[in-house]
């Protein structure tokens, strides 16, 4: 309603306009605002074993209007891969899946707070040729909700690849949410129109002062069961300055960009085994769980896993080095041909993190042993 005003109360508009005016002429320096600097976000993640595979577990608890009952959707993080690969069932209604794809109009739709596009790709995921998982999904975007009742943040509009197929090697159908996947490094999922999808914590803001990225906590071994335990502050959000220093123990190694899949994760490095050394591109993966895989151009044709108390050892470029045995109950490592195994890199398993911490900005990659750091 538009306010009306009597006659008499006009008269006093000329003072009002003076006041003002005069007012306006006498200009004050403006408060200076001090914006503090943020702390950094701490998030837990589970740690589950198997007896023979280990995995972090990072739940989603809500996504777009849909709530997850029984404590949400357990992903597996991922530093291997880049972005949210999560499955449609349950976030949309059953009639909009198919098993060749979502059935909508369009370029794109909107159902429980889940924006879908008509943007749609294939992935592939597998340390070689024998391991091959097929992905088949779209682009989407959605509030979601990373993490539970124990710790959480909101992403308020996250990129997310939404899947409605996977299969295995042998083509045959994984069941629902078998291949929900978090993965955290800088590398993209990239479609047909220049969009594309990585960490989802690549899009959330740590707050002032902060660098966008993470830390992950040297795991160690004591917390891990098989229904998986909740260990609070293994991920840390936002990097200060002293984490970025020389002093911080961290070793840098540079990660190198290419158009349409972003910041490779792999790491040139030198390895050595039984006394034999090659030259590999190297990733730390928390996603390969089980055995490690050496791909040594050298080696005969077949796949074979090393025996008991054979060492590894590696150096990256950077002068990062690590190395391990093989023991009866961890650290299985298999060595063989990428000419003929198709295996494109060196990958180092979850046993990597039980010993070191790592972190992750949009532009590094970085890992530091914490024996190293408490001898500095």
């Amino acid at each position: 309603m538009r306010k009306r005003y009597l006659a008499k109360n006009l008269l006093s508009i000329p003072v009002l306009f003076l006041l003002l005016a005069i007012a306006a002429c006498k200009k004050e320096k403006p408060p200076v605002v001090v914006i503090p600097i943020a702390t950094p976000t701490t998030l837990g993640l589970y740690e589950a074993d198997s007896g023979e595979y280990k995995e972090l577990i990072i739940p989603i608890t809500q996504v777009g209007t849909q709530n997850i009952p029984n404590g949400g959707y357990s992903l597996v993080f991922d530093t291997g891969s880049g972005g949210m690969v999560l499955d449609a069932q349950g976030i949309l209604p059953a009639s909009m899946i198919t098993s060749n794809g979502f059935n909508f109009a369009g370029d794109s739709t909107t159902v429980n707070g889940v924006t879908i596009t008509s943007q749609t790709t294939m992935l592939e995921y597998g340390a070689d040729d024998n391991s091959i998982t097929k992905v088949y999904g779209n682009l989407a975007f959605a509030a979601v909700t990373i993490g539970d009742q124990n710790g959480s943040i909101i992403v308020k509009r996250l990129p997310f690849f939404i899947y409605y197929k996977a299969v295995d090697v042998n083509n045959n159908v994984l069941g629902a949410h078998f291949f929900d996947t978090f993965g955290v490094c800088s590398e993209y999922i990239g479609f047909p129109d220049n969009e594309y999808i990585t960490s989802p914590f690549s899009y959330f803001d740590p707050g002032n002062g902060l660098t966008r990225g993470f830390k992950l906590a040297e795991l160690g071994t004591s917390n891990f069961s098989f229904d998986g335990t909740y260990v609070p502050g293994v991920i840390t959000l936002g990097l200060t300055s002293a984490d970025l220093s020389s002093s911080s123990g961290f070793v840098m190694n540079k990660m190198s960009y290419y158009a349409g899949e972003g910041y490779d994760p792999f790491i040139p490095s030198s390895i050595t085994y039984n006394s034999k050394t090659f030259s590999s591109d190297v990733l730390f993966d928390t996603g390969t769980s089980g055995y490690s895989y050496l791909e040594d151009p050298t080696w005969p044709d077949t796949t074979t896993q090393l025996a008991t108390n054979s060492n590894i050892s590696l150096a990256t470029t950077s002068g990062f080095n690590y190395s391990y045995t093989i023991t009866q109950t961890d650290n299985f490592t298999y060595v063989e041909n990428p000419n003929t195994s198709g295996g494109e890199f060196t990958d180092m398993s979850i046993e990597f993190f039980l010993t070191n911490e790592y972190l992750l900005l949009p532009t590094f990659h970085l890992a530091r042993s914490l024996r190293c750091h408490l001898n500095i």
